[in-house]
């Protein structure tokens, strides 16, 4: 699977009993922080030097159980605690009508995962697909698609092959049953290019 900005390396800058420790100077976008004894993963940061004051990071992170966003601020070098995340290869089995159910594919372990949990990615997420979900001490975190999937359109009003320039879109079901915009021209059976991270076209499988 590609590398994508949801990585979750830690960098083992120090140690302690129940975690890793690294410096803010350290950050990246996916890693999870252990603050008060909850976890919360980087969604976005930014390095800040004020022209008078020391400089400081600003981040948005996530409450990888309850999904809570919260603007956090550290002062520059802070050290904060990161928790030990494992990443498995895993495969979308079925859907049992409550739970996301993956298998390791690895020792073939099956894993059942909330749909609070999946969010999103069950959009784009089709039986037999190969993903990967971090793990921390047994406990599923997250689910991460490849940066784009290739999905069949389902349902879409008749293609219109005059409307190529013009730039207009139409909306499209794909196989998952999810809804996107697509060129007017794309016709129903046709295989498309989406970006999982925000649902955009991103063109046509030939």
């Amino acid at each position: 699977m590609p590398n994508t900005p949801n990585h979750l390396a830690v960098a083992k800058t120090d140690t302690k009993k129940d975690g890793l420790v690294a410096s803010t100077n350290d950050l990246k976008n996916g890693l999870v922080l252990n603050i008060d004894k909850q976890l919360w993963q980087v969604l976005e940061f930014q390095h800040v030097k004020p022209g008078k004051g020391p400089a400081f990071v600003r981040t948005k992170l996530k409450n990888v159980i309850s999904g809570k966003i919260i603007d956090k601020t550290f002062n520059a070098g802070t050290k904060v605690e990161t928790a030990n995340v494992d990443r498995r290869d895993m495969q979308y089995l079925y859907h049992d009508g409550t739970d996301y159910v993956f298998m390791d594919a690895e020792d073939y372990d099956q894993v059942s995962v909330s749909p609070e949990l999946v969010g999103d990615a069950a959009n784009y997420m089709l039986e037999n697909q190969n993903l990967q979900i971090s793990f921390h001490e047994g406990t599923a975190l997250s689910v991460e698609l490849p940066p784009s999937v290739e999905l069949l359109i389902t349902h879409t009003e008749p293609g219109l092959q005059g409307d190529r320039s013009t730039g207009g879109s139409k909306p499209a079901t794909l196989e998952t049953g999810y809804d996107i915009q697509v060129p007017l021209f794309l016709e129903e059976g046709t295989k498309v290019k989406v970006d999982t991270r925000n649902g955009d076209y991103l063109g046509r499988v030939k």
